[in-house]
């Protein structure tokens, strides 16, 4: 049978357009105006599926493929990006000067057009950001962990994928993204990301439990989005587990190595 989440439904299909989401972040939900399964960011690319229903536009992401109901108002058309944000977050402002009114919000990875500079500022459709939170859109990290690390402290928000909210899968997908690893959305399906691995633990290894992922920081380290703490932290590997397994969520189910880019 094929997952609904990335095979799109046919009878809601009627067109197949570009798009792009021109909200700071947009729910991706299960049915118009339904449970939020996903986040899209500002600048996202996604395949524009169905019609306008209840207000909610059938789409499907282009970075990971999942389907689902996007608000129409969170959609519409732009120049192809040529940076992305990454600081934690970062504000488009009125002027080229960090003393005017910020008109927009955007989350690490949120992608922009900039079409020139303004003295420390990059001069986009939105506003002006500052040039040191933006990076060339093909220019990609070289260490997941490091990424992850940036939303420490963001709360835990089921099917979050920003700085001002994320759960455990969206964590990774975040941090994979950025350095240039074809990632999916959802935890059962990043199981099939890397290479069964064994103990000791990497740097960069991939963890799982049961609805849950992990990503390895050093050999007794690891950083989650979780409910336990309902925000991103850093945790002790062995106390995890512990935690984890007493709480009644199980043993750990896989545990995956990945063949990270060339730095």
């Amino acid at each position: 049978m094929s997952d609904p989440r990335l095979t799109p439904i046919a009878a809601l299909v009627t067109r197949s357009e570009p798009g792009q989401v021109t909200a700071a972040v947009a729910d991706l939900c299960r049915s118009p105006g339904g449970p939020r399964d996903r986040q899209l960011l500002f600048g996202d690319t996604l395949t524009l599926l169905g019609e306008d229903t209840n207000g909610f536009t059938y789409v499907q992401a282009d970075k990971d493929g999942y389907c689902g109901h996007v608000s129409t108002g969170a959609l519409g058309s732009g120049a192809k990006a040529t940076h992305r944000v990454s600081a934690p977050a970062t504000h488009a402002y009125t002027a080229a000067d960090f003393k005017s009114r910020e008109c927009q919000s955007l989350s690490f990875g949120s992608a922009v057009a900039v079409t020139g500079e303004k003295g420390r500022f990059a001069v986009t459709s939105i506003g002006h950001i500052p040039m040191v939170h933006l990076r060339e859109a093909d220019q990609h990290f070289d260490d997941p962990a490091a990424i992850a690390a940036l939303f420490l402290g963001t709360p835990y928000l089921w099917g979050g994928n920003s700085r001002w909210g994320m759960d455990c899968s969206g964590l990774v997908q975040a941090a994979l993204l950025a350095c240039g690893i074809p990632c999916p959305g959802d935890s059962d399906q990043q199981l099939i990301l890397g290479e069964p691995a064994k103990p000791p633990y990497r740097r960069n290894d991939l963890l799982f439990w049961k609805g849950h992922v992990a990503l390895v920081t050093d050999p007794e380290t690891l950083i989650h989005a979780n409910v336990h703490a309902m925000q991103t932290v850093y945790e002790p590997i062995a106390e995890a587990l512990t935690r984890i397994r007493e709480q009644g969520d199980g043993n750990v189910t896989a545990h995956r190595r990945l063949s990270l880019p060339a730095g």
